[in-house]
């Protein structure tokens, strides 16, 4: 357990599945307090919540349901977390949706939303968070972008243009933080990680190509990823841990690669 954020609140968006639920499990094993975002049905969330009141004792865990491409619901998600907590000391950016397809047949309507979830919605959370962290005079920001925010890749124009834009929204707000007490922002590009996102694009390969899931998987990593294995939601979890520590305190505007190789090619 991480001393420094024992009490400390943290809010994880998309954290009810994939990379989000496991950085959520990582903060609550070092003592924070937990507000978990996501979709889900009723049951769903309510056993989710007990699975981390039953794991993590020592916590208080909380949900808030908003969408993430709506800057209103978002503007409530901060108030609540503050409300029900007394604090936003951690801020996490992971929500995202994915879309495939040639730039000349990708719908106007799948581009708005790729962009207000993938990107906008990173814009309107940190600027309702940072009078928060302000006033308590300590908070992280976390932007959870990709591998694809430092390169490209086919059929994926909006994703890749939100994940480079996420980097540069983490340098403008390192900047603009910089000489703020105790608060920073910085961003995590993961490789592939298996999520339900990469799941349903392992599907998806295995039926273009007439090939079972574990071939397609196979083929998925060698194209990209030399380790040749997936990133672990805890190695994602870990990094956000150190991003909150003392030890990265002069790191701010910052952009984390762990992607088995991937953007060393």
């Amino acid at each position: 357990m991480s001393s420094s954020l024992i009490g400390r609140t943290a809010l994880i968006t998309g954290s009810t599945s994939g990379i989000g639920l496991g950085i959520a499990r990582s903060f609550a094993h070092s003592g924070s307090n937990i507000m978990l975002n996501g979709f889900g049905s009723p049951q769903e969330i309510s056993d989710l919540c007990t699975s981390f009141k039953n794991e993590f004792p020592h916590i208080k865990v909380a949900y808030h349901g908003a969408d993430m491409s709506s800057a209103d619901e978002i503007k409530e998600l901060i108030h609540e977390t503050n409300t029900v907590f007394g604090s936003l000391d951690v801020l996490i950016n992971n929500a995202g949706i994915q879309h495939t397809a040639p730039v000349e047949t990708f719908s106007s309507e799948m581009w708005d939303k790729i962009m207000a979830i993938n990107l906008s919605s990173n814009f309107h959370t940190i600027r309702h968070s940072l009078p928060l962290m302000k006033t308590q005079e300590w908070g992280r920001i976390i932007n959870i972008s990709s591998v694809h925010g430092k390169v490209g890749s086919v059929n994926k124009s909006a994703y890749v243009a939100a994940k480079h834009g996420v980097l540069g929204l983490t340098k403008v707000i390192g900047l603009e933080t910089a000489r703020e007490a105790n608060i920073t922002c910085n961003a995590v590009c993961p490789g592939w990680v298996r999520t339900p996102l990469v799941e349903a694009q392992i599907e998806a390969r295995a039926k273009d190509q007439d090939c079972s899931i574990q071939e397609a998987t196979e083929n998925l990593l060698a194209e990209k990823q030399p380790s040749l294995e997936f990133v672990l939601p805890s190695d994602l979890g870990d990094m956000c841990i150190f991003l909150c520590s003392e030890g990265a305190r002069q790191m701010t505007g910052q952009s984390l690669v762990i992607d088995g190789g991937w953007s060393s090619q």
